[in-house]
């Protein structure tokens, strides 16, 4: 079990792994061995905090990566598998740390009565400015 933070963990016997042939480097190598990764994380069998899952499902980077409630990674940047491995686990702990930060809920507030005074005045003052520029209109 991966500790994220107090509330969020990440469940070891929830990950599956499969190997697929990478497309990353590796040369002639990667033509016949299964180094690449595909990393399988279900979030629906977990009782996370609603608050988390929903940062999960909100943010766009991650979207993608989350259907069904299974989080899919695809890691085939090293030539082995178990970096392959390690670097699929690295990414999952990132998208959950960043998740896992409760953001505090916004408070509606209205602005004070001398802010809205100041407003008005700075607005009058540059009407005259503005209005000083005009031409002298011609009386008859």
């Amino acid at each position: 079990m991966l500790k994220i933070s107090e509330t969020i963990s990440i469940h070891d016997d929830e990950i599956k792994f499969k190997a697929v042939k990478s497309t990353g480097p590796g040369g002639q190598h990667v033509n016949k061995v299964s180094t690449g990764i595909i990393l399988k994380y279900d979030i629906s069998n977990i009782d996370y905090p609603k608050w988390f899952i929903t940062n999960l499902k909100s943010d766009n980077k991650y979207k993608r990566l989350l259907k069904d409630g299974v989080f899919t990674i695809e890691a085939s940047n090293f030539r082995s598998q178990y970096r392959n491995k390690k670097d699929a686990i690295e990414r999952l702990k990132i998208i959950f740390k960043k998740s896992s930060i409760k953001l505090k809920k916004r408070r509606k507030t209205s602005p004070s009565l001398q802010s809205n005074e100041k407003r008005l005045k700075n607005k009058k003052r540059l009407s005259q400015k503005k209005s000083l520029r005009k031409s002298p209109g011609i009386d008859f």
